[in-house]
């Protein structure tokens, strides 16, 4: 089997049999690395391992019987990385560390390292890490959480984990998922390390080290010198990152083990005893192309392409080996045989096993399954002040009443801190339970979705705060491409909760402007598996957020929830003084139950029914008032899930051959509304159905936003008018 790739396609087989192996690219001994010649062997045979997967993979993929990506060909060097730090120092990985993966499985009994890559390779359903979804490179039991192919979207929850390992260790947790003396890694190339996210975890790491905050974190750049067919300045990554303040910088070359092995040494030592983070720059050289169907040839000469072969890791080792004595050229060729057969059966019988079959196999896991997290006993709920509140005040008791019950619960975000938030929504909650679990970020929403990230993997429950609905646009990616797609590539076995709480949508007064009045939600609406909850008034953001932190917590939900801000300070509904709009004491402790929504009835059997949500709650709730003045009855219902939309429960309440409207107070194109229609009709409703919604503007400054947006009289008019033509109909 080991014949089925030819001596000329295994370029490292077919040098090591010409004995053209390269020059020493350092005078370091393996004893100044503390490597002994066992040592050597073991970490050959790794790297062998991980070069023979891609090489299988790569045969089976002409075949239609493996879905080859990104390999690890040149990057094996990184093997010693996994030797040098523990088994439980988590580690979020670049898509070429099948070494690394492989290396750390020696520290784990009755892992199958092998095995386990190559059903992941064949897209097998039986792949215990994705199940069949992609091709990942992860384990539970090796605490690496699965990554695609990330364009260093991973690095901002490295940071995230790597404060959190600070933040336990000082408030001594019992529930931390990773010791207190641990760091986290994480691996990238040097294409991904230009990217404005990896800048971004760069400086936030940088930021909090500079405070004097510990952050045991090594950022590991695997630098081959080429993104795809982009060419990296020569020294561009050492200039950019070298002098970096808060961040030591350490260089070393993995094509010799020895070396890398050296460099991974002392930047451990670094991160684990002074708690700071590292720039861990790690020379490395790409074969075979960026992946399965590039071809490299296009846009290298064939001298570079050999270039880079003759500094082959695996030559380097093997070199390593025979300067020290411990293995001859046949010995290596024949480990190399015995493994390239190995391989090659794991990898055919990977090929046979059953594939995933059907939609729901599929999406199985992008929900997390209930119970996945630790239930809490149910716990008093602590009520605001006797005096009735409003929306920013029941979401600061809201808070307290959870952080009270539950240690693990941290907010972060910009301003949250001594100043509670800019509304007021956390105001006294860091005076109430500290610095360490109330605090302030950097300016940088990227980072403040990381951190939540990182720290969920820690067993904290993160509700980090974006301060107004448009800035989140700048980071939607934490949410898309690694917070929700968690359970989904882990079969489950890794889940993100958090609640993220995003002050939104439009019609504030004296102030806004696009970026304070953004009336566009649809960045949520379309992301399998999250939830996004929008309450309408002071009791629905208790009741709301109440429920939505269970979700969290018990069943590993990544929940968006959607505070109008509008409404934040809202007292009255129809008159001054009248405080239908604020929360009473009685009413603090109800539950929302996810997926069901809330209904406004008509005083009289409804003519029409009203759905909406969120402002459109306020305005619709004023409409039914003056409608009902005017002899016409409407029920109106607040939809408060907005994603998944609750129809069944919708469905329930809807009366039969009633017409109904949609006011959506976001934009028509891309709405809510449009979905409602759509689920409606294909539910079997029969009745008329309109919709008013705002219009396809960004929000203007000053009374002009109303221009754009729906109001109360357009809901009295919409509903008349369909009423009327109920009625004609009749």
């Amino acid at each position: 089997m080991a014949g089925a790739i030819t001596q000329s396609q295994d370029g490292f087989l077919l040098r090591l049999e010409e004995e053209r192996l390269p020059d020493p690219l350092t005078s370091l001994t393996p004893q100044e690395a503390a490597l002994t010649k066992t040592d050597l062997i073991e970490l050959l045979e790794t790297q062998f391992k991980s070069r023979r997967l891609d090489l299988e993979s790569r045969r089976l993929a002409t075949q239609g019987k493996s879905y080859y990506s990104i390999g690890s060909s040149g990057h094996e060097g990184n093997a010693a990385l996994a030797r040098v730090f523990n088994v439980d120092d988590i580690a979020f990985l670049h898509y070429r560390s099948g070494a690394f993966l492989i290396e750390r499985a020696r520290k784990a009994a009755g892992t199958t390292p092998l095995w386990d890559m190559a059903l992941s390779f064949a897209a097998s359903s039986e792949d215990p890490v994705s199940g069949g979804r992609h091709k990942v490179i992860g384990s539970k039991e090796l605490f690496v959480p699965p990554q695609t192919s990330t364009i260093a979207s991973h690095l901002p929850k490295a940071v995230g984990a790597a404060f959190s390992i600070g933040l336990s260790k000082h408030q001594r947790r019992e529930q931390a998922a990773l010791p207190n003396d641990s760091v986290a890694i994480c691996s990238f190339g040097d294409a991904s390390s230009n990217h404005s996210t990896a800048q971004g975890a760069f400086n936030a790491a940088a930021w909090t080290a500079y405070r004097g905050l510990p952050l045991p974190l090594v950022f590991v750049c695997e630098d081959n010198g080429i993104g795809i067919s982009v060419p990296t300045p020569n020294s561009w990554v050492e200039a950019n990152l070298r002098n970096r303040p808060g961040l030591d910088y350490i260089s070393g070359d993995a094509r010799d083990i020895v070396d890398a092995t050296r460099a991974a040494r002392e930047a451990e030592a670094i991160a684990r005893q002074t708690r700071r983070p590292v720039f861990l720059h790690l020379r490395t050289v790409r074969l075979m192309g960026h992946a399965g169907s590039d071809l490299e040839a296009q846009y290298r000469t064939k001298d570079e392409i050999e270039r880079e072969a003759d500094q082959d890791p695996l030559l380097h080792s093997a070199r390593r080996l025979i300067e020290t004595g411990a293995a001859s050229i046949d010995d290596i060729a024949a480990i190399y045989a015995r493994i390239s057969d190995q391989v090659a059966s794991v990898m055919d019988k990977a090929a046979t096993r059953p594939k995933l079959a059907s939609a729901a196999e599929v999406m199985e896991s992008i929900t997390p399954a209930a119970g996945a997290h630790e239930k809490q006993a149910d716990q008093a709920s602590a009520s605001p002040t006797a005096k009735p509140q409003h929306m920013s005040r029941t979401i600061s008791a809201t808070l307290a009443e959870q952080m009270e019950a539950d240690a693990g619960i941290l907010l972060f975000g910009e301003d949250v801190g001594k100043k509670g938030g800019v509304y007021g929504a956390t105001t006294g909650l860091q005076k109430q339970f500290g610095a360490g679990r109330v605090f302030d970020t950097l300016l940088d929403e990227q980072t403040i979705l990381g951190l939540a990230i990182g720290m969920a993997h820690n067993g904290y429950l993160p509700i980090p705060e974006i301060q107004f609905l448009a800035y989140v646009h700048n980071a939607e990616d934490q949410i898309r491409g690694e917070a929700a797609t968690l359970s989904f590539f882990s079969n489950g076995q890794f889940t993100n909760p958090m609640v993220i709480r995003i002050a939104g949508l439009a019609y504030q007064k004296g102030f806004g402007g696009h970026f304070h009045n953004d009336n566009s939600v649809a960045v949520f609406r379309d992301i399998p598996g999250i939830v996004l909850a929008c309450p309408s008034s002071a009791s629905e953001a208790a009741m709301m957020l109440r429920e939505c932190i269970q979700l969290a917590r018990e069943e590993g939900r990544v929940v968006v929830f959607l505070e109008p801000i509008a409404l934040y300070g809202t007292k009255d509904l129809h008159e001054d003084g009248d405080g239908l709009m604020l929360c009473h004491a009685d009413q603090f402790g109800k539950p929302a139950s996810f997926g069901e929504v809330a209904t406004y009835r008509a005083a009289a059997k409804a003519q029409c029914t009203i759905i909406t949500y969120g402002n459109g709650t306020y305005l619709s709730r004023r409409a039914q008032k003056v409608l009902a003045s005017q002899s016409i009855s409407a029920d109106v219902i607040d939809l408060r899930w907005l994603a998944p939309l609750p129809i069944d429960n919708l469905l329930d309440q809807i009366e039969d051959d009633v017409p109904i409207l949609i006011a959506d107070e976001c934009r028509q194109t891309g709405s809510l509304s449009e979905e409602l229609v759509t689920r409606l009709r294909e539910s079997d409703v029969t009745q008329s159905i309109r919709r008013i919604t705002g219009d396809d503007s960004f929000i203007p400054l000053g009374p002009a936003a109303n221009e754009v947006l729906i109001a109360d009289q357009d809901i009295v008019e919409a509903v008349s008018k369909l009423v009327q033509e109920s009625t004609d109909g009749q």
